[in-house]
């Protein structure tokens, strides 16, 4: 085809337009195909590896001549692991901020109940899960409130012997009092800037605890905590920066004379709202680089240890009798319709 004019721009324009909706151009996809083909000993076989590889970006781009029989080199798979570490990190870091500015972010505690350690397993998070749907609420409040009642203990107050929560108290005690301690510093400290680094730095030390430095998870927890502290600054600044532009030429509104303690009424407002806006960019991030990753596996949902978290909303206990396939419970149902019509 001729090369129409300003044919550069419009690429570029096109290009970034493609980058920015995370998508991929279908001819690229076939010339990428074709080249693969080429290169393989089978014309009809490309490896799903090689593949993914160019739909992720991660090691050849639309044109590359490099021989793609030779493996990934050990930099670019430690460039994968390393991403993989700082996606865990974000993940975790985010969780302890959601669930400090919404209690009923169920999916928040499920990824960091035990996590780091505290002997929390998926059995601890079962009884919780059944505990939070016989009283309808929130797993987050049942586990507070089953503490509360621990440590206020007292005769026919405290949950009985047999309640299953009781052989996790431990775990969860040292949960709810981390998370008490991060409600403290948001309720104490009035400057949403001193407090959220502070938030931040609590979360951080109790991640790395206890751990070697040089461990990539440590180090990958240590950059998110700067980048997040530095990224609520500048939310901070921008806000403040807001305010002063629509306020500019009016008097500020005198205290109300009746109002009680007016300097810590509202205090933690002004954090939790750098927070909330905090979360809301993280959202508003693809959770991949490229959509064929995440249709790729499960990392999305991948646990610290190692396995989906939305596993943990599945109940572990078996089911004697087994449910009968689709097809038998439909012809059964028929079949009884068509009794009760004669």
């Amino acid at each position: 085809m001729d090369v129409t004019d300003h044919y550069e721009d419009v690429r570029k324009i096109y290009d970034d337009f493609l980058k920015n909706s995370n998508m991929l151009d279908l001819i690229d996809v076939y010339q990428k195909c074709r080249a693969l083909t080429s290169n393989c000993e089978n014309y009809n076989t490309v490896s799903p590896s090689q593949l993914l590889d160019f739909l992720s970006g991660k090691q050849y781009a639309v044109g590359d001549e490099t021989d793609l029989s030779i493996p990934t080199s050990p930099t670019s798979k430690y460039n994968r692991d390393n991403e993989k570490v700082q996606l865990l990190a974000r993940k975790i870091i985010f969780s302890y901020l959601n669930l400090l500015v919404n209690s009923k972010n169920d999916l928040a505690v499920a990824y960091i109940l035990n996590i780091p350690d505290r002997g929390l397993g998926r059995e601890a998070f079962t009884d919780l899960k059944h505990a939070a749907r016989e009283k309808q609420m929130s797993i987050f409040l049942v586990a507070t409130s089953f503490i509360r009642t621990i440590e206020l203990g007292g005769k026919g107050y405290a949950p009985p012997p047999s309640d299953p929560l009781r052989t996790h108290v431990k775990g969860l005690s040292n949960f709810i009092n981390f998370i008490d301690k991060l409600d403290e510093i948001l309720g104490e400290i009035p400057n949403p800037s001193i407090a959220g680094g502070q938030i931040l730095s609590v979360i951080k030390m109790q991640l790395i605890k206890g751990q070697n430095s040089r461990d990539p998870f440590c180090k990958a927890i240590e950059e998110v905590a700067q980048d997040l502290d530095l990224r609520i600054k500048n939310i901070i600044n921008s806000q403040e920066g807001v305010v002063a532009l629509s306020t500019t030429d009016i008097s500020p509104a005198r205290p109300k004379s009746h109002a009680i303690n007016h300097g810590t009424a509202y205090c933690g407002r002004d954090t939790v709202k750098a927070l909330l806006v905090l979360l809301d960019e993280e959202a508003a991030n693809a959770p991949t680089k490229n959509k064929a990753e995440l249709l790729y596996d499960e990392e999305n949902t991948i646990h610290h240890h190692g396995t989906s978290i939305l596993t943990l909303f599945r109940s572990p206990t078996q089911v004697n009798n087994s449910i009968k396939p689709l097809r038998e419970r439909i012809c059964v149902s028929m079949q009884e319709k068509k009794i009760k019509r004669v």
